[in-house]
């Protein structure tokens, strides 16, 4: 049997079975070549199109998305082993991406009037967008990026996670499908220098990445060189704050799931727990208890809600960090030990007893792995919550709500979620700051984050 090697072939991996289910042979320089050519005859033609029928398109795509939702759903699944209902509701949730942007994007694009009755500001696209994503929401990020960078009349350039090109290939049909213009989405499947190239081809007006802080330092540098505006959205580390006076029920079913959502492997999730000090033990009680009653299992399976990691690499690498810090002082209160058997699980795990000096404080826990920490009270909470060098989200728990507003303005965090978890929408910008990264996604904002913001004067004398 021939053995597909992962320096010539971009390999999809099942984490449930460990079986290969694809691989896809990386770009040669004529493909590459070929793919960023048709990204930029195809953006001179959409360009041009008006944002009336760029919208329709977009209608068009959502319902040939909706139509096949269950591929996609059924091929998130076996490529990540992200459980069917999540992988369902992520597609779901790019339906209405498509939508909203249709109906409310062209208003965000019109023309602008400024105090000076003869000048007006346009938004014009820049072209062609290459767009580095990653494996743990393949279809979502990328669709909610390319969604407003095309309404603006820019084109996509698609260089997806080596092990979700499966999913990558059937976002491309999509768009086939769906009858958008060739050239308006491409695919790029290629190594880090094929990307490199990419970054410095003339042809390429802007970079975006969504991945890890290393990633990002990296492309950003390349972008930055290149002189080339450059999007991030990397990793995070977010604060969930109880305060003694919240519903303890609720913060406790809120943190669970903002916690191990997609079995933990989400950049905006909640990470630390930071929870007052006279209730941190009726929450770390509850919070356990509601943990351990998690399904494990077949993530094909509907009634599952953890399934297995997606990469077996970054299982060693969680597991590395829990027992750094055991070894550091935590207190191991469920978990803790990757389950043995077929399939690339790690128990859901709680560390109690965290402290600001410890690896699970300090680092990005990017599993099912939750990190308890104690807080005196509500100015030391967020002075915990800051302390990390990341910025993504943060979520506060109280039944003041006078006091989570004044906390709030105090929090280094792009975005801040009162008596709920994080979550993203369409209809509110997201992004982060600190290493999390920097520009924004989604709303007006990320409509026209790819835009020449372009001043028109009439009869300047």
């Amino acid at each position: 049997m021939t053995t597909i090697s992962s320096q010539t072939h971009a390999i999809s991996v099942d984490p449930f079975t460990g079986e290969q289910i694809g691989h896809y042979p990386f770009d040669d320089a004529a493909t590459q070549e070929a793919s960023l050519q048709r990204a930029a005859d195809g953006f001179k033609q959409w360009r041009t199109t008006s944002l009336a029928e760029r919208s329709e398109h977009l209608v068009r795509l959502a319902d040939t998305l909706e139509a096949g939702a269950e591929a996609f759903a059924q091929m998130i699944a076996r490529e990540i082993g992200k459980p069917i209902s999540q992988a369902r509701g992520e597609v779901h949730k790019c339906v209405g991406l498509c939508r909203w942007y249709a109906e409310h994007g062209p208003a965000m694009l019109a023309p602008e009037a400024t105090q000076i009755a003869t000048a007006r500001i346009e938004y014009r696209p820049l072209g062609p967008i290459l767009a580095v994503m990653p494996w743990n929401f393949p279809v979502w990020q990328v669709l909610r990026g390319a969604v407003p960078a095309l309404l603006a009349g820019n084109t996509y350039v698609l260089k997806h996670a080596p092990n979700v090109m499966g999913s990558a290939y059937l976002l491309l049909e999509l768009f086939q499908r769906a009858g958008v213009p060739q050239g308006v989405f491409e695919l790029l499947n290629v190594t880090p220098d094929g990307v490199t190239r990419a970054i410095n081809d003339p042809r390429i007006a802007a970079v975006t990445l969504t991945g890890s802080v290393r990633a990002g330092m990296a492309i950003g540098a390349q972008a930055g060189a290149a002189l080339k505006k450059c999007v991030l959205e990397l990793g995070g580390s977010d604060p969930f704050i109880v305060l003694a006076d919240a519903d303890l029920d609720a913060a406790v079913k809120a943190a669970v799931i903002g916690r191990y959502q997609n079995t933990g492997q989400v950049c905006a999730a909640a990470k630390r727990m930071i929870v007052e000090e006279s209730v941190v033990e009726a929450f770390t009680a509850k919070f356990v208890e509601a943990t351990r009653a998690l399904a494990v299992g077949n993530p094909l399976q509907d009634d599952t809600y953890i399934g297995p990691m997606a990469r077996f690499d970054l299982r060693d690498e969680l597991d590395g960090q829990v027992q750094a810090s055991l070894a550091e002082g935590a207190t191991l209160l469920l978990g803790g030990h990757k389950l043995e058997g077929v399939g690339n699980f790690y128990a859901p795990t709680v560390l109690g007893d965290v402290t600001r000096d410890m690896t699970a404080f300090q680092q990005e826990l990017f599993g099912p792995v939750a990190a308890i920490i104690s807080a005196r009270d509500a100015e030391h909470a967020v002075e915990l919550a800051n302390d990390s060098e990341f910025g993504l989200a943060a979520t506060i728990y109280t039944a003041d709500l006078t006091l989570a507003e004044r906390m709030t303005s105090a929090l280094d965090t792009g975005g801040v979620f009162i008596n709920g978890y994080c979550a993203s929408d369409p209809r509110v910008a997201f992004g982060g700051v600190k290493k999390s990264g920097f520009g924004r996604e989604l709303s007006h904002f990320g409509v026209r984050e790819f835009t020449n913001v372009q001043t028109v004067w009439l009869d300047r004398n």
